[in-house]
């Protein structure tokens, strides 16, 4: 073998799940499979969407903050502590993600305010991470509202 040729057993790793949605292929019928940044997107966020408590057997899995949804939205530690628990969810649940930002806007900060979105209690989060397999960044929104 040559000094140059490549190795043929080193495969390139490949982070797959099945779509949550859970609607079938309109053509082949078969359940739709995300892979690489998209597999990994859809593991953060429903990461971080679970509750302390939902998931069966591990009470701290998840990260919490939909129950910081009814917080005070002029609090300016608020947005420090949803950032801490993501952080903390990705760093400790999710291992193929590193996060490189957050950011976190609710209903009621100043520059979006008006009497229409102030008792919204609506929280939108841009998570900016990398995959250990991609070299360029995955940038996920999420919003949270208060069901109705």
């Amino acid at each position: 073998m040559a000094s140059g040729a490549a190795n043929p057993l080193i495969r390139e790793i490949v982070f797959s799940d099945v779509n949550v949605s859970f609607l079938p292929h309109p053509v082949t019928g078969k359940l739709p499979v995300l892979k690489n940044a998209d597999a990994v997107k859809a593991a953060v966020r429903n990461l971080i969407l679970t509750n302390f408590g939902e998931r069966p057997y591990q009470p701290l899995y998840g990260g919490n903050i939909t129950a910081l949804l009814f917080e005070n939205a002029d609090d300016p530690l608020l947005a420090d502590q949803i950032k801490r628990q993501i952080r903390s969810a990705i760093r400790n649940h999710e291992k193929r993600a590193k996060v490189t930002d957050i950011e976190v806007r609710s209903s009621g900060d100043r520059d979006q305010r008006s009497i229409s979105t102030i008792d919204q209690n609506l929280l939108s989060i841009t998570i900016s991470f990398l995959v250990s397999n991609e070299r360029f960044p995955v940038q996920l929104e999420v919003a949270i509202e208060r069901a109705r």
